[in-house]
């Protein structure tokens, strides 16, 4: 090894086969496969890169990972699959580079998987590369070029911006690649991507600019239009001020109207229940919570400056043009924002991106954050981050698939961006609803939060813990390969709810959510936690 093993950490600061790929075997044993493994990383030739070390790493493993990045808060990862696990390093320049790991399991089937990342987030997604490992994909991850979940590496060096916005993650999928078939001794047969939030955008960037990357992606909560979207999380504060601010709401306050707005809401689907299925046809309006004049200090009403702050969160941002920066926060997940977003606290993605990414200069304060701030980013636009091209020609006639998702009780990334740009995307190409259908699938999943959790049926295969199935209709990554394989395209997307969301526990109800444009509406008889008693309606 070039490098030992214990030092590696430190540089980050039985699988469903769906169609008829085959399951490669590099060897006829376990021996012959662990000395192989073993032998590998000196064999290995990578172009700026340095390999190293390469183990066996057998299935049920508790792998430790203590020396990565504090802030990436995961020292241990589960193993549920024999894997050959390799760590290398690849420069992008001379001042930028990126770490990243293949896995590359002993009952291979062919297929090649790119993990993504999340947030401003430097974190190898052990959680991807242990999930898709199991699956028999030969998977990579990278920690996107820089170690850590903030921005101050981008400061005053572009190189790591520019790792961060596409290059990191594209050269991950090179290498990555190159190792697959070094490894295996044959190219893999089809690749995939599976990624969420900053993933997401991850993997809508790869189908704008690099469509020969993957034959299929999965794309859940995309951070698109990145850089309004930064603009959006922090202007949340110069709504709200901070909590000693006539404008600010307190946490009982945002409980009241989160009960408010289910009032107004929740019966739209036909059923109550706590889930708005679809927040594009709740328009909130909070002046009913307006407290008489003789009320002080009272958490179950607002004053009139609250009731503006509350209806200021819950409307577009616009410039002071009146054009639209980003989408409203959809009604909802408003409890959860308010401990997030609108808790009078500066949100971190957003500083540190202006701070180091936009502006250079760490001194950026960002109460002054206004209309000025906002054109700024979207003019400035570091490597086209922004990922906002409505031309997706390339993953069309390359005949590549994408399933699109979001949850709707998104709390951090407004599940109404997620139309918006799927409208985009017909309107630039000039293609209607069916007419996408051949190539790229939206999806809302009702009362699940970012990425993950929530009180809607929100495990759909998206990763470890959000699985009840590997049947393509009740797994997203799985219904991918049968549509690229197969040419079975998901009409629906069955998601589980488990009892206390412990899979242990059993199935609370389960919810096949609907394709876009369709929405889901209760039927008016039968069991509400039944699929067949919901039915996919227009608009």
């Amino acid at each position: 090894m070039r490098l030992e093993q214990s030092l590696w950490t430190s540089l980050l600061s039985a699988p469903l086969v769906v169609g008829s790929s085959a399951h490669y075997s590099v060897t006829n044993n376990d021996t012959n496969f662990h000395s192989k493994c073993s032998a590998i990383a000196s064999k290995l030739a990578v172009e700026n890169g340095t390999v190293h070390f390469s183990e066996f790493v057998a299935a049920g493993t508790n792998l430790s990972v203590p020396d990565t990045d504090p802030s990436c808060t995961q020292s241990a990862i589960v193993v549920p699959a024999d894997v050959c696990r390799i760590a290398l390093s690849v420069a992008t320049s001379n001042r930028s580079g990126l770490v990243m790991e293949a896995w590359l399991p002993s009952n291979w089937t062919g297929r090649f998987l790119s993990g993504g990342n999340g947030g401003l987030n430097g974190c190898v997604d052990y959680n991807s590369l242990a999930y898709t490992s199991s699956l028999g994909f030969s998977s990579v991850g990278t920690n996107n070029g820089h170690n850590g979940t903030g921005g101050k590496p981008f400061l005053n060096n572009a190189d790591v911006v520019e790792d961060f916005a596409y290059r990191a993650m594209h050269t991950g999928v090179v290498v990555g690649k190159q190792i697959t078939e070094d490894f295996y001794g044959k190219a893999h047969d089809k690749s995939y991507y599976l990624g969420c939030s900053t993933g997401g955008r991850q993997g809508f960037k790869a189908a704008q600019d690099f469509p020969d990357d993957f034959d299929g992606i999965v794309s859940g909560a995309p951070a698109i239009s990145f850089t309004n979207l930064t603009s959006w999380s922090g202007h949340f504060l110069t709504i709200t001020g901070g909590e000693n601010s006539s404008s600010f709401v307190t946490m009982p306050q945002w409980v009241t109207v989160h009960q408010d707005v289910l009032k107004q809401c929740d019966h739209l689907d036909g059923y109550v229940d706590g889930i708005i299925e679809d927040p594009r046809i709740c328009q909130y309006d909070p002046s009913g919570l307006t407290c008489p004049a003789s009320t002080t200090n009272s958490t179950s009403c607002l004053t009139a400056k609250q009731v503006e702050t509350v209806k200021a969160v819950f409307s577009p941002l616009l410039n002071d043009d009146g054009d639209l920066v980003y989408p409203r926060f959809q009604p909802g997940p408003e409890v959860t924002g308010a401990a997030i977003l609108f808790n009078g606290q500066p949100f971190p993605y957003t500083t540190d991106f202006f701070r180091y990414a936009i502006y250079n200069d760490p001194s950026w304060d960002p109460v002054t954050l206004g209309s000025d701030d906002y054109n700024n980013a979207a003019r400035l636009n570091p490597f086209n981050i922004q990922t906002w091209k409505g031309d997706l020609s390339g993953i069309q006639q390359r005949g590549s698939k994408i399933i699109h998702w979001h949850g709707t009780a998104d709390f951090i990334i407004s599940s109404d961006n997620s139309p918006r740009y799927y409208e985009h995307v017909s309107s630039t190409m000039g293609l209607s609803s069916d007419e996408l259908d051949d190539f790229y699938r939206y999806f809302s999943v009702s009362g699940t939060g970012h990425c993950t959790g929530g009180n809607g049926a929100h495990a759909i295969g998206q990763r470890t813990g959000e699985v009840n199935s590997y049947e393509p209709k009740e797994n997203v990554l799985m219904a991918l390969v049968d549509w690229v394989e197969n040419g079975n395209a998901p009409e629906t997307l069955i998601g589980t709810k488990f009892v206390n969301n412990t899979q242990s526990l059993g199935v609370e109800f389960q919810r096949a959510h609907c394709k876009y444009p369709k929405r889901n509406q209760y039927k008016g008889e039968g069991d509400p936690k039944a699929i067949d008693s919901w039915a996919c309606v227009d608009l």
